[in-house]
């Protein structure tokens, strides 16, 4: 790889890392002002709307600039979300211009991996990004986590500068405080991504012309044989990954008595396991074999199942990295995949705003469900037991679905995948 690819992974790294503990700090801001325990969910759907919302838009605006310069406007938007949670905006109103930003920055920083590397380094590249990314939400919310710590925070808050009041005095203000200053590392590092030479393409004269083109690129991607179920899987992943954080959260208070800080740290582990998969996933999947990971994603939704037995500190750190790593294995070959089909079909930018928009309406349909169960009354318990068996059913509905396109499409898929072998350097990994 060369220096421009590490470049774009410091980049993400920072970025990453100061998403996810801003979302342990935002968590605190609600949880000091006594807000009930089914609203925390709803941050995460403040956050992803932006993603549904704009998705038409932020994958044709990613096409219509080079990429670093797209992540660096990304970030500053996260940092005016930061400071508007400063300010006393409301959490939730804030975390979504944050998401703003994310929804801006995510078609560019996965569409440059396809302008950047030739196809043949998807699969690897992705397990570098996927490896690293997981590193930066262990750290990130390890890192969020300590910020809020009554010690850590205390001496955050003792350090002032000279006549200068500032709006800082709780920890979870301290913490963001801390959190806009790693958002400003990321954006010198966009400000070094390297151009990549592609062609720009300029924007529809219209509004309403962009979301004719985007209809378009959604259409493609779902018509292709391998974009669809590649699509689908992701879609259901990343929907059930975002409710997974919470659900840990509080199956940490309830089985384990785990506060805040310490249930960060849980989360923490289960990304470790996640790098662990991702990086195994690169080493061990070709691109045209990726299809074959799906039955791990039956797998993890069994596994999940396990949470409602385990009560103690060690067996529920083992579990949280075999489903981390299941879960890694898992996503690094599919979007590997769909990013392979989303570059031939429709471009970069704008295959990633549909995969965007796909997984972002499961994530809020998920987290709209999991906050409504909490808040009917539903134990925790309850709630693992209905989204384990929840994952695996639709995961193996994923798998017939590919299995019946074979049979009706063997010519079209074979020769989908003779391709993807073509442009992958280990096809016999």
């Amino acid at each position: 790889m060369s220096s421009g690819f590490y470049i774009i992974m410091a980049a993400q790294f920072f970025s990453s890392l100061a998403d996810n503990a801003l979302l342990v700090a935002a968590i605190a801001l609600l949880m000091q002002a006594d807000a009930p325990s089914w609203l925390t969910p709803y941050l995460k759907f403040f956050f992803v709307v932006s993603y549904v919302l704009l998705a038409p838009y932020v994958g044709a605006f990613a096409d219509r600039l080079p990429k670093g310069h797209v992540m660096f406007i990304a970030n500053t938007v996260k940092i005016l979300g930061c400071v508007l949670m400063l300010w006393g905006a409301d959490p939730l109103l804030a975390y979504a211009v944050v998401g703003l930003g994310a929804a801006a920055y995510s078609p560019a920083k996965y569409g440059i991996l396809t302008e950047y590397l030739p196809h043949r380094k998807l699969v690897v590249a992705n397990g570098w990004i996927e490896g690293l990314t997981v590193a930066s939400i262990i750290l990130g919310t390890v890192f969020g986590g300590v910020l809020i710590h009554s010690r850590v925070s205390g001496v955050l808050l003792h350090f002032d500068f000279p006549m200068i009041d500032t709006p800082i005095d709780t920890p979870a203000e301290a913490a963001i405080a801390v959190i806009v200053i790693v958002y400003a590392v990321a954006a010198l590092f966009n400000l070094h991504v390297p151009r990549t030479g592609v062609a720009l393409k300029t924007l529809p004269s219209h509004p309403f012309d962009t979301l004719k083109d985007f209809a378009r690129c959604v259409r493609h991607l779902w018509r292709d044989p391998l974009g669809q179920i590649s699509l689908a899987t992701t879609t259901l992943f990343w929907g059930a990954g975002a409710t997974l954080q919470f659900i840990v959260i509080e199956w940490a208070r309830a089985a384990l008595g785990f506060d805040l800080s310490k249930a960060a740290i849980l989360q923490g582990v289960t990304a470790f396991g996640i790098a662990i998969g991702a990086v195994l996933a690169s080493l061990w999947v070709s691109l045209d074999r990726s299809i074959r990971v799906i039955p791990l994603g039956i797998g993890m939704g069994l596994t999940v199942l396990a949470m409602i037995f385990v009560h103690q500190v060690w067996a529920a750190i083992v579990l949280m990295i075999l489903i981390g790593a299941m879960a890694g294995f898992f996503v690094v070959p599919m979007n590997a995949l769909l990013q392979h089909r989303g570059h031939h079909l429709v471009g970069a930018g704008r295959s990633i705003a549909v995969q965007n928009f796909n997984e972002n309406t499961s994530i809020l349909v998920m987290i709209a469900l999991y906050s409504l169960l909490l808040g009917v009354g539903y134990s925790i318990y309850t709630v693992i037991l209905v989204y384990g068996l929840f994952v695996s059913a639709t995961m193996g509905m994923v798998l017939l679905w590919y299995q019946r396109n074979h049979r009706v499409h063997r010519e079209e898929v074979d020769r989908l995948l003779a391709f993807a072998r073509a442009e992958d350097p280990h096809p016999q990994r």
